[in-house]
């Protein structure tokens, strides 16, 4: 897996630099949680992806989506050379979510709608008697959105086990840093306030990614939160930790020089 994420963040690169524009840094500190969900812990079928017992993935995030289109295209839902074609009049693969996009859950755009989105496709679950689980990324600045804690007091009280939400602790949202626009901290603790049972990892050491994904995969009666400190731009240093990376796409020059680090 540790392979697989390096080819996935050399996806995110190049993907991001042949469109000029989009989101690599929230891209590149989601890899390691996304790997092993789709190739570890993700019930799922790239030839089918409407498999009615599939689990379902939601990218709340959903900017983010080079990460989520890479992760696909190395799962076999598309060919891996249309993630050249990202972001371009015609695509199949646009810069926000789209369900039209092969694997894809959900249409994203409006930050904080993801959790509500799973908690209906949970309860759907419910009604249908399918014990597929749901899988929902949030972002760490997108939890300054009133909907994200509704959502979490509404899965708490459907008691929702077959429900997981994966906040991507990176610390950086837009263009500065979340503490500077909204502090968040002890966001463990408000998860917990909530009803849901928490637990921290970082998010880039594979083994507690997927430690976390199994335990929470086991629909124990309980609602888990997975709280992962990662790292905005991980794997490229000039992107690392960096703001100005969250939607901005690196110029001829700064892809060489990603490429040679992720090499």
């Amino acid at each position: 897996m540790e392979s697989r994420a390096r080819v996935i963040r050399r996806h995110i690169v190049k993907m991001t630099a042949a469109a000029g524009s989009g989101h690599p840094g929230g891209s590149l500190s989601a890899v390691e949680l996304l790997t092993a969900l789709y190739f570890r812990v993700l019930r799922h079928n790239p030839s089918d992806p409407h498999w009615l017992d599939r689990d379902r993935f939601i990218l709340s995030k959903g900017h983010c989506v080079p990460v989520l289109y890479s992760v696909l295209a190395e799962a076999g839902y598309f060919d891996v050379k249309e993630l050249q074609t990202f972001r371009k009049v015609g695509s199949l693969l646009q810069g926000h979510c789209h369900v039209m996009t092969p694997g894809v859950e959900q249409c994203a755009g409006s930050l904080g709608q993801g959790l509500s989105f799973g908690i209906g496709a949970a309860l759907a679950g419910r009604l249908d008697g399918r014990d597929y689980t749901v899988y929902v990324m949030i972002g760490d600045g997108e939890c300054d959105e009133g909907q994200v804690w509704e959502a979490a007091m509404a899965a708490s009280h459907f008691r929702l086990d077959n429900l997981v939400a994966i906040v991507d602790r990176n610390r950086i949202q837009n263009d500065r840093h979340t503490s500077e626009a909204m502090e968040i901290e002890p966001i463990a603790d408000k998860w917990a306030s909530f009803g849901w049972t928490v637990k921290e990892i970082d998010g880039h050491d594979l083994a507690q990614v997927v430690d976390a994904l199994e335990a929470a995969h086991q629909q124990d009666g309980e609602r888990h939160a997975i709280i992962a400190h990662t790292t905005k731009g991980k794997g490229v240093s000039f992107m690392e930790d960096n703001p100005e990376f969250h939607g901005k796409a690196p110029n001829p020059e700064q892809l060489q020089k990603a490429l040679q680090e992720l090499s």
